[in-house]
């Protein structure tokens, strides 16, 4: 089966420790995989975080800001340092890439929600792989989409995805003992396994991609929470190996047009 995934790259799977500066070498490696699935047939487009952690190091600052205009103006300085990674790390492997960032007015507004679909379905004919970001330079409110987490499952939905894979700096869902819970079939069985804490870097943790998986699946859309360090996730989840947290999609569930 092919499939339309939607792929959110958090700052933790992407960034140095402490969120300031980009790992490349994580970059390269998620390109070789991505364009792999590419080449197998499937549809990708990534809704990626960590353009704070560029700008921190092309502002020179010493630490990532913690107030939201220092957090606007390191996004604005970084977008381009994250699109430059990642169109470099495609072109080795012949995949061009598209920016795309989005602000909730582009998601809630009926003919600008119309139009980013359009163009997304124009770039994947085009064989050119989509990132998406929020648009944090002129976001009124802080990372308002929970570190793009809530922006990939508004994502899905809107390009009726066959799978939303978030990447995180975790082997997925925990339960009290530390352990990876392999499936949650119903989100009320999670909520009680979401911890309070998260990464330096990160902005939603574990809350904001449970409550992302919530609105994918209830559209119908199969969604995996996975480690993005590790080597090979993505493609495990897709051979349904063992892999992450898997969260079906609710029986009834149905994809909006």
């Amino acid at each position: 089966m092919k499939h339309r995934l939607v792929i959110k790259l958090g700052t933790g799977v992407l960034a140095r420790p402490a969120g300031k500066s980009l790992d490349t070498a994580q970059f390269a490696r998620l390109a070789r995989e991505i364009a792999g699935l590419c080449a197998s047939g499937h549809e990708c487009i990534l809704v990626s975080s960590a353009a704070i952690a560029a700008g921190v190091r092309v502002m020179r600052l010493p630490r990532r800001p913690a107030d939201l205009p220092g957090k606007q103006a390191c996004a604005a300085a970084g977008q381009p340092e994250l699109m430059r990674l990642y169109s470099t790390s495609f072109r080795k492997h012949r995949l061009p890439v598209a920016q795309l960032l989005l602000t909730h007015g582009d998601i809630d507004s009926l003919s600008r929600r119309a139009n980013a679909r359009t163009t997304l379905e124009q770039l994947l004919a085009a064989h050119i792989v989509p990132v998406i970001n929020e648009n944090d330079s002129v976001a009124v409110e802080e990372l308002r989409f929970g570190d793009n987490d809530r922006l990939s499952a508004e994502v899905a939905i809107l390009v009726e995805a066959t799978r939303l894979m978030i990447l995180t700096s975790c082997d997925g869902l925990l339960d009290t003992d530390g352990r990876r819970v392999p499936c949650v079939e119903s989100i009320h069985e999670a909520l009680p396994l979401i911890r309070p804490d998260k990464g330096e870097e990160s902005t939603g943790g574990m809350k904001t991609k449970i409550e992302a998986v919530r609105m994918a699946c209830e559209a119908g859309i199969p969604s995996h929470i996975l480690c993005g360090r590790t080597p090979g996730r993505i493609h495990a989840a897709l051979d349904g190996q063992d892999t992450g947290t898997r969260f079906p999609a609710r029986p009834g569930g149905s994809k909006p047009c």
